[in-house]
């Protein structure tokens, strides 16, 4: 099987659990640059977790003005400086923060898309916005992963917004985050199933 052929399957082939796919104008930059299949598969993961997020917060808290399609895209594109930083597929490293960031800005995007490319790593910088917290936690929660310090800076936000109560807002976001953990197992095996390099 080819790269190509296996960056077409990690875009769109059916999964378990099943993860939606990513914006066409994603699947075109990444079809451009020869992404990674692994890469390609980790994308469409966190994305599919930031679905959810968004679902879910545009359904318990509809008055909270937020940029869903700027939180799928930065979902769908948080580490595409890895198609620069190859060595950071495999291993630790936050050089593609910032390339990613410096690729979609030399690709027309927008610097309010471009960000989350170099944001989604640093929840606690000064200027964070309710869009980077979700994208964040979504890079976390798609293999269960749980951050404190992260979940607590979203609960506060979402109380801050809407005057809720700290442990009611706590209560419904654990209750989804363990939910969406749940099937953290089948989204790492699925981006596993896909090579690092092509």
């Amino acid at each position: 099987m080819t790269p190509s052929d296996l960056l077409f399957q990690a875009l769109h082939a059916p999964s378990d659990p099943p993860l939606r796919p990513l914006p066409p104008s994603v699947v075109d930059l990444l079809r451009s640059l020869d992404t990674p299949p692994r890469l390609a598969a980790h994308l469409r993961a966190v994305h599919d977790v930031a679905v959810r997020l968004v679902d879910w917060l545009e359904h318990r808290h509809p008055r909270i003005a937020f940029d869903r399609t700027a939180v799928l895209f930065g979902a769908a594109t948080h580490d595409i400086g890895k198609t620069v930083h190859t060595a950071e597929l495999s291993g630790p490293g936050s050089s593609h923060e910032e390339a990613g960031r410096e690729l979609l800005l030399a690709r027309g995007f927008g610097p309010d898309l471009a960000r989350f490319a170099g944001t989604h790593a640093s929840w606690t910088a000064p200027g964070t916005t309710l869009e980077d917290l979700l994208v964040s936690t979504a890079d976390k929660v798609w293999k269960n992963k749980r951050l404190q310090e992260l979940e607590d800076l979203l609960i506060a936000r979402l109380v801050h917004a809407t005057g809720g109560q700290h442990w009611e807002e706590y209560l419904a976001l654990d209750d989804l985050l363990t939910r969406i953990g749940d099937a953290a197992d089948g989204r790492l095996a699925f981006q596993a199933s896909y090579p690092v390099h092509g």
